[in-house]
């Protein structure tokens, strides 16, 4: 991974400006791929960011373009990078049941970028590069152990992991920032009491020489929980007209998450094990029910699958995206035309689901219909410019369609948002080499190469 990784330098003698920390974040943005394995989805994806982006409504004014990831990842952590990236891992995941719990997590992480601790954190060296950057953040994602000291090895990387780590006072900061922001949400504040007795728990259960990366970068979860408690217990009568959050997008994407990452034995024992807790509601056994039926369509299972999904449907009659759900089942099944009918239904009922989107595109593809997915493909596109896989399906389609040119160019910006830049390079020159190759793309080509010579310098 290090050799992979482009060293772009900022000079600096104080902390970070906002126009330095954007170009730093302006690179992590295309090579962060090569650090971590993200869960982008589209249907998780636009999940976590429009949850993000309601923090980010009530928060203010932002001096950064905010990008919220999931990390598929045991490990329970979380972190900020420079200019608004935002990081979850699936294990982190995996400890939460409500929804205002993640939310307490996103916005003490934007709290964080807004408050600026990170760009006041680098404020110890000569210089900050992109490659110390990773390093760094790498080092904070793998923990403590003999992979991540030698991701560290650098002494400006180690001093730079050091500077990410966050004190008493900027832990209370985002804390309090988090808390007004979830009550002008409309969330109860309990959401992050209970995320911080999730912390105490583990902290108290790992303490040693196992303690999880976020406790030790977001460190003192006693002191942090009685606090964000005396402020929950002094507004008590003001938080009592609070209204439970709807939990149906979490548990979905939650055990969307755990289905893609989890062994299927062990998380099938998890799912049944909680389905036999009578502490569970109805809506959270009858989301436990889907999350089996992911399992089944993974282990090709399906007409459990099928069933279970139909069971769900009938409790949740108007949440459309469990459509594409339904017809992923039938399209794995083999049986198109039932998968086409199911997602075109969700996409009708919701034009902005991308996950309907492109697995309409899927279903096209499989029809040998190119010109309707290409068209559900450049929507995906045109909405989530930097899911990667879009341009990987565009490419191939071009290319099966005999326009080498065309397909070259999207196989290279499928290559740009991997960070895989050499690649890149190579595949819009073989675009740019190519007559039938338009105009328009030539001229985007232009700017790419100079975004790449920029990513590459130094």
């Amino acid at each position: 991974m290090i050799a992979l990784i482009q060293a772009t330098t900022v000079s600096r003698s104080m902390a970070l400006t906002v126009s330095e920390e954007r170009e730093i974040g302006e690179q992590l943005l295309y090579q962060i791929r090569l650090a971590f394995p993200l869960l982008d989805d589209p249907d998780i994806s636009q999940y976590i960011n429009e949850l993000g982006g309601e923090v980010l409504e009530v928060a203010g004014f932002q001096y950064f373009d905010y990008h919220f990831n999931i990390i598929n990842s045991t490990q329970f952590n979380a972190f900020a990078a420079p200019s608004g990236l935002v990081f979850f891992y699936s294990g982190l995941i995996e400890q939460m049941e409500h929804e205002n719990e993640l939310v307490s997590v996103l916005a003490h992480e934007i709290g964080h970028v807004v408050a600026r601790h990170i760009a006041k954190g680098m404020d110890k060296g000569t210089k900050v590069t992109v490659a110390t950057t990773l390093l760094a953040l790498a080092g904070l994602a793998l923990g403590v152990g003999a992979l991540s000291q030698a991701l560290l090895t650098g002494s400006l990387a180690a001093g730079q992991a050091a500077n990410l780590y966050f004190s008493r006072q900027h832990e209370e900061e985002a804390d309090l920032l988090a808390y007004g922001w979830m009550k002008k949400m409309g969330r109860h504040p309990e959401g992050q009491e209970a995320m911080l007795q999730t912390m105490r728990r583990i902290s108290r259960y790992t303490m040693g020489s196992n303690v999880p990366q976020y406790l030790l970068t977001h460190p003192h979860p006693e002191l942090r929980l009685d606090y964000v408690q005396s402020l929950v217990a002094f507004e008590q009568d003001q938080l009592a007209e609070f209204k439970d959050a709807d939990d149906f997008e979490f548990l979905r994407m939650k055990f969307r998450i755990l289905s893609l990452v989890k062994e299927g034995k062990q998380l099938r024992n998890l799912l049944l094990n909680h389905s036999s807790d009578t502490s569970k509601t109805e809506d959270e056994r009858v989301m436990l029910r889907y999350g089996l039926s992911q399992l089944d369509r993974i282990e090709n299972d399906y007409d459990t699958s099928r069933k279970l999904l139909q069971e769900v449907i009938a409790h949740y009659p108007d949440k459309s995206i469990l459509l594409v759900d339904l017809g992923l089942v039938e399209m794995e099944a083999g049986n198109k035309e039932q998968a086409l009918g199911l997602i075109q239904s969700a996409y009708e009922r919701d034009r902005n689901d991308m996950w309907a989107a492109f697995q309409l595109a899927r279903v096209w593809l499989e029809l040998g219909n190119l010109e309707k997915a290409e068209r559900y493909l450049k929507e995906v596109q045109g909405n989530m410019p930097n899911y990667s896989k879009v341009y990987f399906e565009i490419g191939k389609l071009k290319a099966s369609q005999g326009k080498k040119g065309t397909g070259s160019y999207y196989l290279g910006k499928y290559n740009l948002y991997e960070g895989r830049l050499e690649i890149a390079r190579q595949n819009f020159q073989v675009a740019w080499n190519e007559p039938e190759l338009e105009k328009d793309l030539k001229a985007d080509i232009v700017k790419i190469r100079e975004l790449i010579d920029r990513l590459e310098k130094n």
